[in-house]
């Protein structure tokens, strides 16, 4: 997959999944835009990736619209225009129903499915003109049931029907894809691990989830989201790409 040429925004690009996203399209030639919440974790983002010809800031705070139309807007005037969105930034905790309170309620929708959707709507007169195209980032958890994390379930699923419904909505000129992993190796995910009462347990009971018996890679993320935003999926939109091992098959 080439992407010579190309220009990619990718939300929530300072750390785990995103960056190695980030990091992937700036292999295949593309010109990326780094979104983190802050300064000064996108610019170490983009010091790691150490491509500084084929990069640009682009911090926002995704869980709100002004965040959204800023981080879009500065990829654009960078670029001279937009061909690739990435909606990669989102925020996930596991509680009980009974400890989930409002603000718990408003960070997971604020940024997984406010801050997605603004994005869309800022960048989509940019991308119609490129007949570019949307990967949102989803989950398995958005589509099944998991007990414990009702509230991320809750948003996950709203990113996957959301993509349907943009899909059918600003077709034929922009496509929409969405990805759901599974569990996926990440600092945030082994920061996790290292908390729990049990961490070695813990993390088994993460890799027995997936008929695979593994947890994924962030490269193999970032190779499914390349794939829906090629050409080679140029007939592929609306579509729900699970990357998770096969946990939805039937758990």
């Amino acid at each position: 997959m080439y992407f010579t040429g190309k220009r990619v925004l990718v939300t929530g690009a300072s750390r785990g999944i995103g960056f190695e996203i980030a990091r992937n399209f700036i292999q295949a030639g593309a010109q990326v835009a780094v979104n983190g919440s802050n300064e000064k974790s996108v610019d170490a983002a983009i010091k790691e990736l150490n491509k500084a010809k084929q990069t640009v800031a682009a911090p926002g705070n995704i869980g709100t619209v002004a965040g959204c139309e800023s981080t879009v807007r500065k990829a654009i005037e960078a670029f001279g225009g937009l061909d690739i969105l990435v909606n990669n930034a989102g925020v996930g905790a596991g509680r009980p129903i009974a400890d989930c309170d409002e603000a718990m309620w408003d960070a997971h929708c604020d940024v997984n499915l406010k801050g997605l959707f603004f994005c869309c709507r800022a960048a989509i007169p940019e991308l119609r003109k490129s007949g570019g195209n949307i990967v949102n980032i989803a989950s398995d958890a958005g589509l099944m049931g998991v007990p414990g994390i009702t509230v991320y379930c809750g948003t996950k699923g709203g990113v996957v029907n959301m993509s349907r419904a943009m899909a059918l909505e600003i077709a034929p000129d922009v496509r929409v894809n969405c990805v759901c992993p599974g569990y996926v190796d990440t600092d945030m995910i082994r920061t996790t691990t290292k908390k729990k009462p049990d961490p070695e347990a813990y993390w088994q009971k993460m890799i027995d989830y997936a008929p695979l018996k593994r947890i994924a890679s962030t490269d193999e993320i970032a190779y499914a989201v390349m794939y829906l935003a090629s050409d080679n999926a140029r007939f592929i939109t609306g579509t729900s790409l699970a990357i998770d091992g096969g946990t939805t098959a039937g758990k």
